[in-house]
């Protein structure tokens, strides 16, 4: 084995103990990962940073997407590592898109936010509508989420007319 390999499996194997260290975490909300899993993550880390042309010194960003996200709604163990690896793949693809303008914890805290109540879910809404959406205005020059960490951000941008719950209790009292 020579000596790059050599170096690059110890690298693997730290970032498999980060990456398994975070089940401490995420086991109050019933999600695992197994070194299977974890293997299977990083591997999708080096297809995506090879694909998005990008370099990670570092543990990278899965630990702290892993943080993030564990406590969604709408994650369970059965969708957990097919999630985490689209999320992760998008989380990249915007850090392009956005022109590494964000920091990673604002990118995080503005896809969390985004997935749990605009999204319900919805990867594909997430990708290509409310980070599409933010990202124009981020390369036009919009920097308010500096002061908000990305959080609350989206509202100011959204086109779509969304379901207002306290005037539906509203018209409700109104018709009795």
């Amino acid at each position: 084995m020579g000596k790059g390999n050599w170096l690059e499996a110890v690298a693997n194997q730290t970032q498999i103990g980060k990456v398994l260290a975070t089940n401490q975490y995420t086991e109050k909300y019933g999600l695992a990962l197994s070194e299977e899993d974890a293997q299977i993550m990083l591997a999708e880390r080096k297809n995506t940073l090879k694909e998005q042309k990008r370099v990670e010194f570092g543990e990278g960003i899965l630990p702290r997407l892993i943080y993030e996200f564990c406590d969604s709604y709408y994650i369970n163990q059965d969708n957990y590592v097919e999630t985490l690896v689209r999320i992760q793949e998008i989380f990249y693809l915007y850090k392009n898109e956005m022109l590494d303008e964000l920091t990673d914890d604002e990118l995080l805290h503005f896809m969390k936010e985004q997935f749990e109540s605009v999204c319900y879910g919805d990867l594909d809404y997430l990708e290509g509508t409310c980070l599409e959406v933010f990202a124009q205005a981020v390369r036009r020059g919009y920097r308010g989420y500096k002061r908000t960490e990305g959080r609350g951000e989206y509202g100011q941008f959204d086109e779509v007319k969304r379901w207002d719950p306290q005037l539906y209790l509203e018209a409700l009292k109104d018709l009795q």
